[in-house]
Formats: structure tokens, sequence, C-alpha cells
């Protein structure tokens, strides 16, 4: 990745935004949850209505070799719908909280989707031919008398149009007693673990109905309960090594050989904090929203409120780098508080080099980091810079003093739009933003 900041050799332009323009968004149209697959062919996104729609990558135009192909609609389905728990009674909201791909291991796809309580894995795959000929039925399905069987026939199997379905092929139920806020697929593609506010399970991806408690936080006394869980994410060269966050800021890494109940971790990721920059705030603002891996394992990057932070595994006492996201907002914590925005959880990235890394912001804004060069950028999705090939111009925030001319103030940002869920392409500069019921789709300019 030659650069984030927009130099001469690196700019993103805008490719694409999928979702309606009204002014009135549904509820359930919001998107909760955006993830590539291994190889970046499929795009998939969970809403806040339980669909889940994936978009597939069309091949370049031959004709057109500077256009990169586009994402279109591949299959939609309802992942989850409304429950209730009649005996706690409690609504059980349908939105998807995560998606996880599972690796490729023949033409069918598969993934997992969870809501707050119950996990599923899905195949999706397709179907362009069926079966014609059949001796005890009709070509409608009718079922023929067998008297009137007069010879056999063998049936063949004829072209049809391409259908693209999705089954769900197992249900995890019924191990989260808190809502599940993560969802890994571990390196060696048969477990996975889930997290709630207080427990973390490991399943199989064959067995339904039993899970391994591997992380369990709850006191015996619930008045006693100082963190909970906030994330949770395997390492992805190692199938034996996982981390955690928690509210607190802090970041277990804990290792299944050591103990089949990992209450005990292996390692303890803290920064300490500074005195004079104490405040009413700060346990909330240092709350970690998201812990991702790098792809070589070597590090993890972590979300709090105001910032990003990369850990080298084999240092615990304070990150190697830290990316300040949007430090502007540090004097209206107090309205952030009571506009209850300060809760909000943004997701981060990595690219596929583990060279730069994404988050999101408010205003429909986001940040990308380049953490070779250390230069970092603002861009903005939003209708207004979504023409065709248009290149996206750096946003700036200004904070205090005379506003420059392509500024916006701090105090004109709007806390509605945010862009909480973001995915970086595995391979290619490709990015997909979340902002509310758009998705948006942009890739670097190709000169």
């Amino acid at each position: 990745m030659a650069g984030v900041a927009g130099g001469n050799d690196f700019q993103w332009c805008f490719s694409q935004v999928k979702g309606a323009i009204d002014e009135d968004v549904a509820e359930a149209d919001i998107i909760s949850t955006v993830e590539f697959n291994n190889s970046g062919e499929f795009l998939a996104t969970g809403d806040k209505g339980g669909r889940v729609v994936i978009f597939q990558h069309e091949q370049e135009c031959k004709n057109r070799p500077h256009l990169r192909g586009e994402y279109n609609v591949y299959s939609t389905f309802q992942s989850h719908e409304p429950e209730f728990d009649y005996l706690k009674s409690l609504e059980i909201e349908e939105k998807i909280n995560k998606i996880r791909w599972l690796p490729q291991q023949n033409s069918a796809h598969f993934l997992l989707s969870t809501n707050d309580k119950t996990i599923k894995l899905w195949k999706i795959s397709e179907r362009d031919k069926r079966a014609e000929g059949y001796n005890l039925k009709d070509e409608d399905g009718r079922l023929r008398d067998p008297f009137r069987i007069t010879s056999l026939r063998v049936p063949v199997l004829m072209p049809m149009d391409l259908m693209v379905e999705a089954s769900p092929r197992r249900v995890f139920a019924n191990a989260h007693t808190y809502h599940i806020n993560s969802i890994s697929v571990n390196s060696d593609h048969q477990t996975y673990l889930s997290a709630d506010d207080l427990r973390i399970n490991l399943w199989h991806l064959e067995i339904t109905d039993r899970s391994f408690n591997i992380v369990d936080i709850k006191p015996a006394n619930m008045e006693e309960l100082t963190e909970v869980i906030t994330a949770a994410e395997c390492q992805p060269n190692q199938c034996n090594v996982f981390v955690y966050s928690s509210s607190k800021g802090t970041i277990r890494l804990c290792d299944m050989r050591a103990a089949a109940l990992c209450d005990r971790h292996t390692k303890f990721f803290e920064e300490p904090e500074d005195p004079s920059s104490r405040s009413f705030f700060s346990e909330i603002i240092s709350s970690i929203s998201d812990v991702k891996f790098s792809h070589s394992g070597r590090y993890m990057m972590t979300r709090d409120y105001l910032s990003v932070k990369v850990w080298d595994l084999n240092m615990e006492n304070r990150p190697v780098e830290t990316y300040q996201v949007h430090e502007y907002l540090r004097s209206k914590l107090c309205s952030l508080y009571e506009n209850d925005c300060i809760f909000d959880k943004f997701e981060c990235c990595w690219n596929g080099s583990d060279s730069a890394i994404m988050t999101g912001s408010y205003n429909n804004f986001f940040r990308m980091f380049d953490r070779n060069t250390r230069k970092d950028i603002t861009l903005e999705a939003s209708r207004e810079s979504s023409k065709p090939r248009g290149t996206l111009k750096p946003r700036k925030v200004s904070t205090g003093g005379k506003r420059k001319k392509d500024e916006i103030s701090v105090d004109s940002l709007d806390f509605n739009k945010k862009i909480l869920h973001t995915a970086w392409h595995p391979k290619e500069n490709v990015i997909a933003v979340a902002a509310t019921n758009n998705l948006y789709i942009f890739q670097d300019k190709i000169n």
C-alpha cells in the first residue's frame, strides 16, 4: 500500500453505493456488520432486520481494463427472526451482530451469522441443473398412477437458470445467557468461539448440542461485577491461542493448552493511565470496542472510543503504536455522554498486508492510518462525493481558532451519521464502509 494520505502515488475513489437514498431510514435496514470472505470475491452484510445480503465481485471488463469489476447482489436471505424468551420475558432481536466466513473447501460457501443469542451456519450454493424424467411423478410434480407406468425411464439432468440457495446447516443455540458480541473461526477450520458479556464458548462446527465454556468471568455475587467482555478473536495461525478485550481497556491472551478453563490468562496487555488526564469519562472511553489480530498474527489492534492502538504480542506493558481517531471530541465528551454516543462501538480492520488500518468516526467520516509512513487521512462516505470514479477529497475538522476554507467545525458534525462497521479486501485496495443503511465501496484509483 503506497500511502493512505492521498499523495501523488495513491488516491481513493468512489466505486459503488448500495441501499436506498430515503431520508427516513427504516430501523430494519440499518447495516450492523460487514465482512469480506477469505478471497475477497464475496462481501456479506447483515442488518438490524435479520437479513444477510451477499455481493459477488464481477470480473473486470475486457474492453475497459481501467475499471475494476463491481460487487453485485448474489444472494439475500433472512438469517434470524425476532423471538421471545418466555422464561425471562425478553424480546430477542433479529439484528445480525456478526458474520464470519469459513474458508472455502468446495464449490459451496459457508458462513456463520449470529444475533444476540443464536448462531447459525449457512451454506450458500449454486444450482444450474435439475433432474427431469422421473418415473413416479410428472414434470409438474404430481404423482403418477403406479398402474399406468408401463416402462422405466432414466432421469436426466437438464440445464436451468442459475439459482443461488442459502440453507441453514447448523443452529447453535441456548449456550449464552448474555448477548453475543463476537464470533471467531479458528485456524483449524473445525472450531470457533463465541463470546458474550461474561463468558466465551468454544464450539465444534459439526456439534450443535454442546459447547465448551473456556472463559467465565461471572462473579458469584453480581454486585461485585467490575468489567465485561467486549470482543474476542482467535489467533490466525495458532488454533490454541485467543484474546479477549474488556470494558476496562485491558486485553487478555489465553492459551488453551494451559488449561481447559482459561480463567487464568497467559498474557495481560494494559497501558498505564496518565493520572493528569483522568476524568469522569476515563473508564467509559477506555473500554475496548473491537480487537483484531493482524494477518501475520504478530500484532493485534484494539479500538477504544478515541483511539486505535497496535500491540506487539511480545510486549504487554504498552502499545507499539497509538493513532488518534477523533481527539477533537475530548472536549465534547459531556454532550456525547448525554446523547449516549459515548457508548458507540466502533470496529477496526487491517489491510491485506497489515501495513494500514481503518476505522470509523462521526459525520460519516472514516480514518486510515499508514503504519510505515505514519500518514493519516480522513475520508467521507457521502452521496455528494459518489460520482463514478470520483476521487475522495481528504476532510479536515477544525478544532478551534479560525476555520480554514475546506474544514468542518466540530460543532457542525452530525453524530447521527456514524461509521461503525468497515471491511478491507484481503488482497486488494478495496474497502467497504457501512453508513447507516448504505454500503459504500471505494477502491484505489487506477491511472
